[in-house]
């Protein structure tokens, strides 16, 4: 059976769908990263010093990545089995009430040590879900586009998180205007519970999309997987841990440049708060229009040619970046700010393609979300807190430096690796068709 092809007013609309429910799943994730900077440990963690409390509100922003990969296992099944639609509904459905009720949640002055836990526990909640979510959205954007736009189609839900961080952050910039008692009692709270009209939005959106084409040819040729878990860590075990790898220069700069550089700019730099909020929403904005042109190039020149590039500026601005924020300047932080979001869009725009590129159908959604989820648990929620630990034991910010660095390393290697991997697949597929052709 041949795929279904679907007309370009359907698949902008699957595009649009997948960018506008990942922008409001990573807008709940993500503010809750930056009122954790400014908020919970002096309202849910306060029977700590001042850093203990940052570093175990910081905790608690990056412990839920570790969960992140049984969300994906979890939903990712459901995408295998069932659609790619039905686990979309799910994940932003889930996303939104425990988004929502870390909004109403009581202080640690109004219940004690229930407090923390209630807030640990959604946030956990939250890590499930998106984890199922990334690889549902890119697949929704993706497996409706034509062969030849795919780079420019996988860019498009990336640009989700950066929406999202716009969102969270240019929120809590204006909550920050509140005087501080009234920011602390009850302006933190108002973009939790605001954020359910967002999701129910999201939710209509999405129920009105069929399954993708690459879906329906599976399922009409009987080769849904029985168990995509089993079969992925069967025969792809090794990509799984690859593109783990490559995740990491993609996941460690955005929450180095967003949240733990909003952590660094007020609390070891004492620079005003909503000052360093507006600069990460400025050069957020950046990335929203940088990701999908790095998406067309990707459709011209490849999608791990850019990945490559992408990668070493990275590993090239990142010392730089400190020299420019250790000025103290709100404008040079802004540009700093901007020229990092813009390198880290080269490389998150083409990281869904590259991804899909390695699975075959039947198993895409439990691969990539594997891949991706572990990699965000290992790399991504653990910078904010590793980096605040770094700076203050070495008294300097060289070793975070170096740390990314590695990152960058370990990326381009792994993207090499399955670069030859996946040239073998290709290799081993052709031989199999000829000798299927001469014994036909």
């Amino acid at each position: 059976m041949s795929k279904v092809v679907h007309s370009k007013k359907v698949q902008r609309k699957a595009a649009i769908a997948s960018l506008i429910g990942a922008s409001i799943e990573y807008y709940d994730y993500l503010l809750y990263g930056t009122v954790a900077t400014l908020v919970f440990n002096k309202v849910f963690f306060t029977n700590f010093d001042p850093t203990m409390g940052l570093l175990i509100a910081l905790a608690s922003f990056g412990i839920p990545y570790f969960f992140r990969p049984l969300g994906g296992i979890i939903f990712s099944h459901i995408g295998d089995r069932v659609g790619r639609k039905t686990t979309l509904i799910l994940t932003l459905g889930i996303m939104g009430v425990s988004t929502a009720l870390i909004g109403v949640l009581p202080t640690y002055n109004s219940i004690g040590i229930w407090a923390p836990i209630f807030l640990v526990s959604l946030r956990l909640i939250q890590g499930i879900a998106v984890g199922g979510e990334w690889g549902g959205a890119v697949l929704l954007s993706v497996e409706y586009a034509d062969e030849n736009k795919r780079g420019f189609a996988g860019s498009i839900p990336m640009m989700g998180a950066a929406i999202g961080m716009v969102l969270a952050t240019a929120t809590m910039a204006i909550a920050t205007l509140l005087p501080d008692t009234s920011f602390l009692s009850w302006g933190w709270r108002v973009p939790f519970v605001a954020s359910l009209v967002l999701v129910v939005v999201g939710l209509w959106i999405r129920s009105g999309l069929a399954e993708t084409p690459d879906f329906e040819k599976t399922k009409a040729e009987g080769n849904v997987s029985k168990l995509p878990i089993s079969d992925v860590l069967k025969h792809h075990w090794k990509d799984v841990l690859l593109t783990a790898g490559v995740k990491g220069i993609e996941t460690a700069p955005f929450y180095l440049f967003a949240t733990f550089g909003i952590s660094y700019a007020t609390n070891t730099l004492d620079m005003p708060e909503n000052p360093v909020l507006m600069a990460v929403t400025i050069g957020t904005l950046v990335s929203i229009l940088i990701i999908p042109i790095a998406g067309r190039l990707a459709d011209r020149v490849g999608t791990r040619k850019v990945f490559t590039f992408g990668t070493w500026a990275v590993m090239i601005f990142i010392i730089p970046f400190f020299m420019l924020l250790s000025l103290k300047s709100i404008f040079v932080l802004t540009v700093a700010v901007m020229v990092g979001f813009a390198i880290w869009s080269i490389i998150t725009a083409v990281l869904g393609t590259m991804f899909v590129e390695v699975y075959k159908p039947e198993i895409r959604y439990t691969g990539i979300s594997l891949g991706y989820q572990l990699g965000a648990a290992i790399f991504g929620g653990t910078v904010p807190l590793l980096s605040t630990y770094l700076i203050n034991r070495f008294n300097s910010w060289l070793p975070v430096a170096i740390y990314l660095i590695l990152l960058g390393v370990i990326a381009l290697i792994s993207n090499s690796l399955i670069r030859r991997r996946m040239n073998e697949y290709k290799k081993q597929k052709r031989v199999y068709l000829e000798s299927s052709e001469i014994y036909s």
